[in-house]
């Protein structure tokens, strides 16, 4: 089986103007040491207007957190009033992106087909999706759950060659526990995260050990190494503690 690092990504939805993200990069990086960026990949989202600060951030400290973006459109230029294209990411050193995340289809509306159209253009710019997936607490009480979330994982990599598929990233993020201060127990995420793995290798075959997918949803510290002890969760998705360096630094250093 692959070696999975590990992957801890920071979502920090819509927070922080450019000068406070500027700090809290700067904080979160005081609290992480070389050992803790070669246990597991570190990643930080921030919102569009704050990309370019962290980045020039990151560069010039030389810390070694991965750029993200928390979404992306799949045409080149053109008149799309108020969307960002792949490039624009791609040329400021955004090595993530994801694409589907549950509010982004919640809200706006964004089908497996517009996720499936975001992933391609991602990988084609040479950066790195990752694909959100999740079911809502009606679906998971209905026993829907393996169904739904197998179906979006077949709509988002539709196409997508093999030869790309071991550069993305899944996040399971039940959507009844983002936000709500609930998770799946590690068992029920770490039982979700195995079927799509399991769906990963229909397509994909072998490359599917190589691909990682995290979990997301409500994870903080006191729950992270409970959730990274299962044998499919290979990193988490982080939504409100990522907003604490304090709290997203242990999350990173789960494992001392």
């Amino acid at each position: 089986m692959a070696e999975r690092k590990p992957i801890i990504a920071g979502n920090w939805k819509m927070h922080f103007t450019h000068l406070e993200a500027i700090q809290v990069v700067q904080k979160t990086s005081y609290r992480l040491s070389e050992k803790d960026y070669e246990n597991a990949e570190v990643v930080v989202c921030p919102p569009f207007t704050s990309l370019r600060s962290v980045q020039t951030v990151l560069e010039a400290d030389e810390i070694p957190i991965q750029l993200g973006a928390q979404n992306v459109y799949w045409e080149t230029k053109g008149a799309y009033t108020g969307e960002i294209s792949a490039e624009m990411l791609q040329k400021l050193n955004v090595r993530y992106v994801i694409v589907g995340h549950s509010e982004r289809r919640q809200h706006f509306g964004e089908s497996d087909e517009d996720v499936n159209k975001k992933a391609k253009t991602v990988l084609r710019h040479e950066m790195n999706p990752i694909v959100c997936v999740g079911e809502t607490l009606e679906q998971r009480e209905a026993g829907e759950t393996h169904d739904f979330v197998g179906s979006q994982v077949r709509g988002a990599f539709d196409g997508v060659p093999r030869t790309n598929a071991g550069r993305c990233v899944v996040a399971y993020e039940p959507i009844w526990a983002i936000g709500t201060g609930r998770n799946a127990t590690p068992d029920d995420a770490n039982s979700v995260c195995a079927m799509i793995r399991s769906e990963l290798r229909a397509l994909y075959g072998d490359t599917a050990d190589e691909m990682r997918v995290q979990y997301g949803g409500s994870v903080k510290p006191g729950n992270i190494h409970e959730l990274m002890a299962m044998s499919d969760i290979d990193g988490a998705l982080v939504g409100g503690a990522s907003l604490d360096p304090d709290d997203f630094a242990r999350i990173v250093t789960y494992d001392r």
